[in-house]
């Protein structure tokens, strides 16, 4: 099977240093400044430079972007919305969190969608592994709870989708004769992620790709067995995607150098102060980013080629392909062996290492057969 390219569309900002105000503010009334020289260069998440970027990923030949989700973000709805009439192949992988609306008006939203781009849209269900975030947002559950009603709610998406009356009767959700009338078509996938005991059946029962943050390849192998084998007690098959930074150059020497420039902007107070954010996260998947590094900058490259120094002040994916455009093509195909086949991928700024990596790092895959040529080249 092919590789498929994502690229990060961020609607929180986007700057040349790691630390911006959509950064590591999960527990914060209001976002850091960013600090040091990346100050100058932050760039507010403004529909005309979102647009640049979805362009961007639209020539190079990226299948789609994925929009992140929450309090420092632009909502994703409405902001893929716009940039769909500035793209014409790319699609949108809409991050969205289950118990913030109802599943039935979910399932007509993606209707809706799907047919308005004829066919663009992808799902990323978040459930959510921040207390404080959820708060904002009135979810007072615990974290096993909210996944618990992620199913509840994903099984009533997906009854609204199968063109006849749904009932449903849970702990969370209660509904009766939910109906999309006209289902999407195509049918729009769902891609879920989660590292805990509760998120793995899950997965298992609704997700056709699930998203893993970029850890050294042994552990990702781990969650593959661990997910596969839960799917193949439900009799589905399921794909798998992972989430990673990219900093490539024709050189490694240049990859590097930039990723030693990132760290430069980086006082030491911020990092502990991030870490100490991060640590209060209820996230499984958080808490294994942070064992990667554990706040010290000695060590970072935890796999050849693997960079885990953006998982010093951000949350989230915490780690970066570092490297020249052929070590980083190895490391996509070493992944790929593995099983994953669909890499959802980002760099700072995103405008710049979209090309980086478009231009440099597709061409490599492209030679050795694991992806077509990009639409506009067809």
């Amino acid at each position: 099977m092919n590789v498929h390219l994502h690229w990060f569309l961020p609607t929180g900002g986007d700057g040349r240093g790691l630390v911006d105000r959509h950064a590591y503010a999960a527990n914060t009334t209001h976002p850091p400044a960013a600090a040091g020289r990346a100050a100058a260069a932050v760039r507010r998440p403004e529909i005309e430079y979102l647009a640049q970027i979805a362009k961007a990923a639209d020539r190079l030949g990226f299948e789609a972007v994925l929009t992140p989700t929450g309090t420092w973000c632009e909502d994703a709805w409405l902001t893929t919305a716009f940039l769909a009439h500035e793209t014409e192949h790319l699609k949108f992988l809409v991050a969205f969190r289950p118990g913030l609306i109802s599943p039935t008006l979910a399932a007509q939203m993606a209707a809706t969608y799907q047919r308005a781009t004829h066919g663009r849209l992808l799902l990323n269900v978040v459930t959510g592994g921040d207390t404080a975030e959820q708060a904002r947002f009135g979810d007072h559950l615990d974290h096993d709870s909210r996944y618990a009603r992620t199913d509840e709610f994903l099984s009533v998406v997906r009854g609204a989708w199968s063109g006849v009356p749904y009932d449903f009767d849970g702990t969370h959700y209660r509904v009766t004769g939910a109906q999309v009338p006209v289902p999407p078509a195509p049918a729009v996938p769902i891609f879920f992620g989660g590292s805990s005991a509760a998120a793995g059946p899950v997965a298992a029962r609704h997700a056709d790709v699930y998203l893993t943050w970029g850890e050294p390849p042994v552990q990702v192998k781990e969650k593959i067995d661990w997910i596969r084998g839960l799917a193949e007690a439900e009799g589905r098959d399921i794909r798998f995607g992972v989430r990673l930074h990219t900093i490539s150059r024709d050189s490694s020497r240049q990859a590097w150098r930039e990723a030693e420039r990132l760290l430069e902007d980086l006082d030491d107070t911020e990092v502990q102060r991030a870490q100490q954010l991060l640590g209060r996260s209820e996230s499984v998947g958080q808490q294994r980013m942070l064992a990667l590094h554990r706040g010290s900058r000695d060590g970072l490259e935890i796999h050849p080629n693997l960079w885990a120094g953006v998982g010093l002040v951000r949350g989230g994916a915490g780690t970066a392909l570092v490297g020249s455009h052929e070590e980083v093509a190895d490391r996509i195909e070493e992944y790929h062996a593995l099983g994953i086949d669909h890499f959802v991928l980002s760099g700072y700024p995103h405008l710049e290492e979209a090309y980086w990596f478009g231009e440099g790092v597709r061409p490599v895959l492209q030679a050795r057969g694991l992806v077509a040529p990009p639409p506009s080249a067809r």
